[in-house]
């Protein structure tokens, strides 16, 4: 730990929010010091996107960015204007990590490595003289009737600053230290906290022949989940089997619908492996591919129709056809059955995984008591608030990060400003 009696800025959490809401401070001339209870800063982020790190996602009409936010969105102009998309990649190409962009505008560091991005954030704060305390976890926020006074430490210290910033995080992923510590604080001094939640989180299936798939994926595959016979919602895009059941971008991003679905009710997701064709192009498909090879046996043609060999086997067995049936004796029934098949493969839910899983929580302190401007909060005027604990939804795709780019640099920038204003 770093002696000092009291600091400008202190921010509590050394993930993405938190190390960038410190750089921001420092780089405006506060003294700051940053607290992080783990032994390393950003262990969370260097598990991100694989190991990759999905750091934004280059979608630059903030209208249209913000339109992911759901409800939150009207909240969020101020500080996307402040510190957007542009400005969070203009940044890791200053510090060292220049990006490329994938599939859906996921923008990634072009080294592959969720490394270059933690790096950056270090430099930044570096190079601002960010006092770095890890293995610091806090206890406590004691406060008076208008402010935060101080920050009680695990191991009995004290630490005084003029204005605080909580970057703790949610509850996903406990293991990285996202254990909800923040949200008990905040609760204490009478912050509401809405019940946190996995929000983004791959989905358990009960179907044996899912988990037979485990690391295969399936691209450009609509998925229709199905409650009491009607179609709730549909999604195409990317599908990842596991020894669970699926994960992958579309399945994470439809489970916070298929969580609220699944209080009603079970939940069927039909997977269509012929989304270019309807019923009757796959019907003319399948009976020109059985004409053309009717003295093959069934087993021989099936890979025509499916996207990947491994699905030969279970697309025969679901639609009940004998593998050594010839083609010409394919009755229409069966072709039939087949169509119905390649258009709805069947996957019963069996439950959303939980937070240890998750790629975020939801829940949280509801932007009400939040000045969005300044990610302030409205109960204490020397207390900021960013990233995870609050109680913003949204999709998958390098929007969290960049949720945590803007509500940090926000926050560093208006808690420096009040220290040189008093």
């Amino acid at each position: 730990m770093q002696k000092r009696k009291e600091w400008d800025v202190a921010v509590i959490g050394g993930g993405p929010s938190g190390m960038m809401a410190a750089g921001r401070a420092a780089e405006l001339g506060a003294r700051v010091i940053l607290l992080e209870k783990n032994a390393v800063l950003g262990k969370k982020l260097l598990i991100s996107g694989g190991g990759r790190c999905n750091f934004t996602n280059a979608e630059f009409d903030t209208r249209t960015l913000l339109s992911k936010f759901r409800k939150a969105s009207d909240f969020l102009h101020s500080p996307f204007s402040q510190f957007g998309v542009k400005e969070a990649i203009a940044f890791f190409e200053q510090y060292g990590s220049p990006h490329k962009i994938e599939e859906g505008k996921r923008a990634f560091p072009a080294s592959n490595k969720s490394s270059s991005i933690r790096d950056a954030l270090v430099s930044y704060m570096k190079k601002g003289g960010v006092a770095i305390s890890t293995e610091s976890a806090v206890k406590s926020i004691t406060r008076d009737k208008t402010s935060i006074t101080g920050l009680e430490l695990e191991n009995g210290e004290t630490i005084h600053a003029r204005a605080i910033v909580v970057a703790t995080g949610g509850l996903s992923r406990p293991d990285t230290g996202s254990t909800g510590d923040g949200f008990a604080w905040l609760s204490d001094i009478g912050h509401t906290i809405a019940k946190p939640d996995p929000s983004l989180v791959p989905i358990a299936i009960t179907d044996v022949w899912v988990k037979a798939l485990q690391g295969v994926t399936l691209n450009d595959i609509k998925l229709s989940v199905i409650q009491n016979g009607k179609k709730q919602l549909s999604k195409k895009g990317r599908i990842l089997f596991t020894h669970f059941g699926v994960s992958g971008p579309t399945i994470i991003n439809m489970s916070k619908d298929i969580g609220e679905l699944l209080g009603y009710g079970p939940v069927e997701i039909l997977l269509d492996i012929q989304p270019a064709l309807d019923h009757g192009m796959l019907n003319e498909k399948l009976q020109e591919i059985f004409k053309t090879n009717s003295n093959k046996i069934f087993k021989s043609v099936v890979g025509e129709l499916v996207p990947v060999a491994a699905l030969a086997p279970i697309v025969m067995s679901l639609s009940e056809i004998r593998p050594d049936t010839f083609c010409h004796s394919i009755t229409r029934e069966e072709r039939m059955k087949l169509i119905a098949t390649l258009k709805a493969l069947p996957m019963h839910v069996e439950h959303l995984l939980g937070s240890d899983k998750a790629i975020v929580t939801s829940g949280g302190v509801p932007l009400t008591e939040v000045d969005t401007r300044a990610m302030r909060s409205l109960k204490y005027n020397n207390l900021y608030l960013t990233g995870d604990i609050l109680d913003i939804d949204r999709p998958s795709g390098g929007f969290s990060l960049q949720l945590c780019w803007t509500s940090g640099y926000v926050a560093g920038t208006h808690a420096a400003e009040q220290i040189k204003r008093k």
